[in-house]
């Protein structure tokens, strides 16, 4: 667990040696600065939880240096400590943001409080925070809804991994729940109360990633305006979610590896290491052993995630489960939209059983969400569901009709042919935008590059427009 750490200034060298023997004996981490310029100079290379600062200090008093670290570092709590009593001091120093205001002489029991207090509440608006991005209901293993022979499987394994400290990868189609599993992991382990923090590795740039996960200080790159803590340090004790893991740049993928070696990293532009306690949970819809091979994700690291593997099926595969699903939805839907809509026609439930659902559950779900908004009976129709089925399934293509001569075919080059045929035409489609032509055929932009340096096309596209 991280002590909380607190910076004591003062000009009086016997105040701050008190005040550091003081705190160090309530578990506290201490730092000493004499003056305003100091205060600064720590606070460039660390983050403190609390600030306990004399108001009369030489080069840069109390005031000023309040106001910088509001500026630079907005989460540290600040209480001002004076010999000279004045309501108009107090007043300006906590209209600049401190949280209290002691004046000497004080009782040792009474500091002691006032950041007890303070540090708790600190903690308890990080926790609301938190709080506020789960839903409002706890995940339990029954919110994983399914009564098929699968989904019974996965229930097992989950109460058998959710109390260990073991990193877990979850794989498996999009839309099959990858986040869900992995919180009702968390919610159903030791750590249920501490921090789920979430990081989709594949929506942040490739730039920011390093500074959302290990933090920053302030001046560390241009937008660093105030330090700030990662999403590790957040999530000290708890658990930490990297969904699309894939999509991890190689060089954040040997930084992620010592720390999930070392159990510690530092911020970037800082200088500490900082230990911390996360278990790490992490998800993927592509194939991570073929990403190994193809040298696009470091084998070690994958060993190191996938220490346990949860595959959660498609819905295609556990049919059994979306009569049940749909029913769950259309009652959810109906009280959120203020429909009565009780049932679902016997062709509605047909035509729901019969689909292929590629966006898997989070489609089956989109799906009842859009027919209750257009139904107006009290029974779910197959019409309201039929004018969005029928725009999915013609998209649907079988396999391709290729006959195999008595001789035989070359299979690799025959799907090698293939696929540079497609990427060339991806890329004529998109007047040789890279992205644009990965998201055509459906793959992440390093496979469009690895597969286009593959077949040497990478004359052929625009590099200025990728």
């Amino acid at each position: 667990m991280l002590k909380d750490k607190i910076l004591v200034a003062d000009d009086e060298q016997s105040m701050r040696e008190f005040l550091e023997i003081m705190l160090r004996k309530e578990g506290y981490k201490v730092s000493l600065a004499s003056n305003g310029e100091e205060v600064l100079k720590l606070m460039e290379k660390d983050i403190f939880d609390l600030a306990l600062m004399d108001i009369r200090m030489p080069r840069l008093d109390g005031i000023s240096t309040l106001k910088k670290i509001r500026e630079n570092s907005p989460e540290t709590i600040v209480i001002m400590i004076t010999a000279y009593a004045s309501a108009d001091t107090a007043i300006k120093a906590m209209k600049e943001g401190a949280y209290d205001y002691i004046t000497k002489p004080f009782k040792v029991e009474e500091i002691k409080l006032i950041i007890k207090n303070a540090l708790e509440k600190k903690s308890l608006q990080k926790e609301n925070i938190l709080l506020k991005q789960v839903v409002r209901d706890r995940y339990h293993f029954e919110n994983i809804l399914g009564q098929s022979p699968k989904m019974l499987d996965l229930y097992r394994l989950l109460e058998k991994v959710s109390p260990t400290k073991t990193n877990i990868l979850i794989t498996g189609e999009s839309g099959t729940g990858k986040e869900l599993v992995a919180k009702a992991i968390h919610y159903n382990s030791p750590r249920k109360d501490k921090p789920f923090v979430t990081l989709n590795c594949g929506a942040i740039p490739e730039s920011l990633i390093e500074s959302e996960l290990f933090g920053h200080m302030k001046g560390a790159f241009t937008d660093a305006i105030a330090t700030k803590k990662g999403l590790f340090e957040v999530a000290d004790e708890g658990t930490i979610f990297l969904d699309e893991i894939s999509e991890l740049p190689l060089m954040m993928q040997v930084k992620l590896l010592r720390v999930l070696q070392d159990r510690e990293f530092k911020r970037v532009g800082g200088t500490e290491d900082i230990r911390v306690d996360v278990r790490i949970i992490s998800a993927t819809n592509k194939d991570l052993e073929e990403a190994v091979k193809e040298k696009q994700f470091r084998e070690d690291l994958f060993y190191r995630l996938n220490v346990i593997q949860i595959k959660l099926p498609p819905l295609r595969e556990r049919r059994e489960d979306i009569s049940l699903l749909a029913i769950h939805f259309l009652k959810k839907y109906s009280e959120e939209l203020n429909k009565n809509i009780t049932t679902l026609s016997p062709e509605a439930l047909r035509i729901l059983l019969n689909y292929d659902y590629p966006g898997n559950v989070r489609e089956l779900q989109n799906i009842i969400e859009r027919a209750v908004a257009l139904e107006s009976s009290q029974e779910l129709t197959a019409q309201n569901l039929s004018s969005y089925l029928n725009e999915q399934i013609p998209a649907k293509r079988g396999p391709i009709d290729l006959e195999i001569p008595n001789e035989g075919i070359d299979l690799e080059k025959v799907v090698e042919d293939l696929e540079r045929t497609l990427l060339l035409k991806a890329l004529d489609k998109t007047k040789g935008i890279k992205k644009k032509a990965a998201e055509l055929l459906h793959i992440n932009f390093r496979s469009m590059r690895y597969r286009l340096e593959k077949y040497g096309l990478n004359q052929g596209a625009d590099s200025s427009l990728e």
